[in-house]
């Protein structure tokens, strides 16, 4: 595994898309649980402000990737080498892509109803093949969990992809993740979302000019005050050091 850097404390794996899905697919074959998280600016800033939730990014993830123009700034700029940006959205398809070709099974957990099962319908089309062998979603009550975590565990997957949001979902994996059978789990945020067509990613040319921020705040003004969070980083950022 690639040594972290450090940006504002938490530990950052500055690795490729590719190298990230050939790290996990190792692990996966060893049998070794992993835990992603997919750290963009506003992920780390969370982890600046929540205690339970630095303490999950920081010590219980195995793989902790840049997503985000603002995690691949920061750590240029504190002087690593990041050779590019890992979004989550995009390792979620490359898994699928994965599981497409080489048969490993993955379970979609969270969404309002039906989202999780449009994203399935949705996978299975983009990527024939893939085996998607459960769904599940977001909408539970504590007493529903025993019952989630036997379904998961039940359908034989590997790659488990829960879509909670950031931080329940890493929260739930965490207080989960002894119990749970799957070698991946991952949060991927409103990632069904898009696969139902319920959201919409920004156009490729914003992605390439790291301006999706601005293009999520345009489709969810509702976004403004968690948006904040993007110039307090770079803030700190600039002055903090390695």
């Amino acid at each position: 595994m690639i040594q972290p850097m450090k940006i504002l404390g938490v530990p950052v794996h500055p690795m490729t898309m590719q190298g990230a899905v050939d790290e996990l697919e190792k692990r996966m074959l060893a049998g070794e649980q992993t835990f992603v998280v997919t750290a963009n600016a506003e992920i780390i800033m969370m982890c600046q402000e929540n205690a339970e939730y630095n303490k999950i990014v920081c010590e219980n993830a195995e793989l902790v990737l840049p997503d985000g123009a603002g995690a691949v700034w920061a750590g240029r700029h504190l002087g690593y080498t990041v050779p590019e940006r890992v979004a989550g959205f995009d390792l979620y398809n490359h898994l699928l892509d994965l599981s497409a070709h080489k048969g490993y099974k993955a379970y979609f957990f969270g969404g309002a109803p039906g989202v999780a099962e449009a994203a399935k319908t949705k996978s299975e089309e983009l990527y024939p093949g893939v085996q998607v062998v459960g769904c599940h979603n977001g909408y539970f009550k504590p007493e529903d969990e025993a019952e989630i975590i036997a379904d998961i565990n039940a359908s034989g997957a590997e790659m488990l992809f829960v879509a909670l949001g950031a931080p329940k979902q890493e929260i739930w994996l965490k207080k989960y993740r002894d119990q749970l059978k799957p070698r991946i789990l991952m949060g991927i945020g409103g990632s069904f979302d898009v696969f139902a067509g319920k959201m919409e990613r920004a156009p490729k040319w914003m992605q390439d000019a790291s301006l999706e921020w601005a293009f999520r705040l345009y489709k969810q003004p509702s976004r403004f005050m968690r948006m904040m969070a993007l110039p307090k980083f770079v803030l700190k950022v600039m002055f903090s050091s390695k």
